[in-house]
């Protein structure tokens, strides 16, 4: 329970850094875990004589994977059109927000596969979730080994954290004693068997001596039985009381048409809504942090150094990375930023700056940053690029690419700053985010300096468009404009129905 409370106020501080929507899982998976906890034993037996396994949490695991897959199987077929067309997988390999090794190969599969595998989604978790509701055993064992082996797939071919590895232990509740005895000794499943007998005749002991009408035929149960079992009893009645009054508003939401996802309706962060992948993203933009020590930067890419990320796509030759179930925050967030204005990611403006200082702290969660032991750059950007998975018989696979990659040279991301670029430094104040570098504290701002490429005035308003000169071209301005709005349209379905969900994006 400490160590609940404690996480807890970590997702709590963390902000968006941690809500994602896998947070609000762990958290439920160990509120429930208490259920376990040995109250009358407090040693360290692992089959305590008077504290048997809660059903409350047994059957409260149960409930929240029914809730996790049929969450997420709605909101697939309320949400993007192309899980109805069954051509989801066509896109979702390549845009996932970190590909593994196999997520290459799986993305060239043929049409008939990925629309196979989309059926596949669709009836494990519509339809499967179900039989783990059921109680008859037979049913909850195919249900348990079915979302068991549907994560194990998960977990190969992409690295989405440790979500799909938390998800498999609410599985395992779908077995009982009789289906996982083959995993422990003969000594054990006697003393299991035993200790069931035990509990049974002493709960029986009790209600007898409760509701037995005539005094002759009351058992003789000592008053630490009876104590033990009203305790038992009574958090497994409040336990059920908490569970089915928390999950009113969850049942709602999953019929409601507008369903959303990934939210906590209490701040306990208890019997939560989840869902995963409503809106695929069709392409894939990756926001590329570049760096220049020239003296005033130009458009040539050439000038410009790439910043390497831990474990998005970058560098086109980088193999991508086996990283499941560590999560990198840092580099899932400028997915999310791949396909929103950047004024709804102040925090990317933080990173810039930081990068402008060479800041040792901030390049510690970064794979490569080009300028950390020389001079730091007189200018950061950000470009936004199109990543495209090489074909397996295209040249760029033959010269070891794994992606094909090009610059959107209509749309600027967020334009080259210098360290005395008033917006920028304007935006480090007013944030407080200065008092977090002793290098920013001291800078000063010439009252000339001014953003590259003609960006005056302060504040965020300005980036994710074409900035150039007094000729700007207005076919180009309506280019970058297209762009920007069709950037917002998918950030705004991704804020409702992405695997960061709801909570994640709020600012």
């Amino acid at each position: 329970f400490a160590m609940w409370l404690m996480y807890h106020a970590i997702v709590g501080v963390g902000q968006r850094w941690y809500q994602f929507g896998w947070e609000s899982q762990l958290l439920e998976c160990g509120f429930l875990a208490f259920f376990f906890v040995p109250v009358f034993s407090l040693g360290f037996d692992p089959l305590p004589k008077y504290t048997p396994p809660a059903w409350t949490a047994v059957w409260g695991y149960r409930w929240l994977m029914f809730r996790i897959m049929l969450g997420a199987g709605l909101i697939k077929i309320r949400g993007d059109k192309c899980w109805v067309k069954l051509t989801t997988m066509c896109y979702h390999y390549q845009t996932q927000p970190v590909p593994n090794p196999f997520s290459y190969f799986m993305h060239h599969s043929p049409l008939w596969f990925h629309k196979f595998e989309t059926i596949v989604n669709h009836v494990v978790e519509l339809l499967a979730p179900f039989l783990l509701m059921i109680p008859v055993q037979l049913p909850r064992t195919l249900g348990a080994i079915v979302q068991i082996v549907f994560q194990a797939t998960l977990i190969l071919s992409g690295n989405l954290s440790f979500l799909n590895w938390l998800t498999i232990i609410p599985s395992i509740w779908g077995f009982d004693d009789v289906t996982s005895a083959c995993l422990f000794g003969r000594h054990t499943r006697q003393r299991a068997l035993e200790l069931a007998s035990f509990h049974h005749t002493r709960d029986l002991s009790v209600l007898a001596l409760f509701f037995s009408s005539r005094a002759a035929s009351r058992p003789s149960v000592s008053v630490l039985d009876v104590l033990m079992v009203v305790v038992r009893w009574g958090k497994e009645l409040a336990g059920l009381c908490l569970f089915g009054y928390l999950s009113v508003p969850v049942v709602r939401n999953l019929q409601a048409k507008r369903q959303i996802m990934n939210t906590s309706f209490t701040s306990l962060r208890l019997v939560n809504t989840y869902g995963a992948f409503g809106s695929i993203t069709k392409k894939r933009y990756e926001v590329v942090v570049q760096g220049s020590r020239l003296d005033r930067p130009s458009d040539d890419e050439e000038d410009w150094i790439d910043y390497e990320f831990k474990v998005k796509p970058g560098d086109v030759y980088r193999t991508p990375p086996w990283i499941s179930p560590y999560h990198y925050r840092l580099d899932w967030l400028m997915w999310f930023a791949g396909f929103g204005q950047p004024e709804r990611h102040p925090w990317l403006i933080h990173l810039i700056a930081r990068l402008l200082v060479n800041d040792a702290e901030i390049s510690t969660l970064l794979r490569h940053n080009p300028f950390l032991n020389g001079a730091p750059p007189k200018w950061v950007r950000a470009e936004l690029y199109h990543y495209q998975y090489a074909s397996p018989d295209s040249v760029a696979a033959h010269n070891g690419q794994w992606w094909v990659r090009s610059r959107l040279a209509q749309y600027t991301y967020i334009p080259a700053v210098s360290l005395h670029s008033q917006w920028i430094q304007q935006v480090m104040r007013e944030r407080g985010w200065d008092e977090c570098s002793p290098v920013w504290q001291s800078v000063t701002v010439p009252s000339h300096h001014h953003t590259h490429h003609g960006h005056h005035g302060s504040g965020m308003g300005g980036m994710g468009r074409m900035i150039a000169g007094d000729d700007e071209d207005e076919d180009e301005e309506e280019e970058s404009e297209e762009m920007s709005e069709e950037l917002s349209e998918e950030y705004d379905d991704h804020e409702h129905t992405t695997a960061g969900g709801r909570v994640l994006l709020q600012q």
